[in-house]
């Protein structure tokens, strides 16, 4: 289970619809910064597989500048 956090960064003046864009994928929790133009990405996929689809669609965001990921990792399911 993919698990991965992000600081987004968005272009100015669009970072309420960075925060519209990102909040409206599946499998994104989206905290905007109180004090700076930044968002805090957390992305939590089932599979691999849902984890690429996901990052094409976040490359696909207009209103994206920058995505830097903070720190990411792969919980193995128990069988």
């Amino acid at each position: 289970m993919p698990i991965k956090s992000y600081l987004a960064h968005p272009h100015d003046g669009k970072k309420e619809e960075l925060i519209q864009a990102l909040s409206n994928l599946n499998h994104c929790d989206v905290i905007p910064a109180e004090n700076k133009d930044v968002l805090v990405l957390i992305t939590e996929t089932e599979t691999n597989a849902e984890e690429d689809i996901l990052k094409q669609k976040l490359e696909t965001i207009s209103s994206l500048k920058l995505l830097a990921m903070v720190s990411g990792f792969n919980t193995p399911k128990k069988n």
